[in-house]
């Protein structure tokens, strides 16, 4: 489950929008912001892009992608 919140915090923090992001995987905003609500899953390629994009180490990747205890 994806960590809503955080990732919208690591797109504010390089101050994107999630349209720019969406544009960047080459996706429509609706089906980013779907995975961005946990209506949808990122693939891995997506997972991969995002975090080239908004500069996320390892530890980050798993704290926004993969949050088992995630509430949102």
């Amino acid at each position: 489950m994806t960590n809503t919140a955080l990732l919208k915090y690591y797109i504010d923090k390089k101050e994107l929008t999630q349209t720019q992001i969406a544009d960047m995987l080459n996706i429509s905003f609706a089906c980013f912001n779907n995975k961005v609500n946990n209506k949808r899953q990122f693939t891995t390629i997506e997972i991969n892009k995002l975090c080239n994009i908004l500069g996320l180490n390892l530890q980050q990747k798993d704290d926004v992608f993969f949050c088992d205890l995630c509430t949102q």
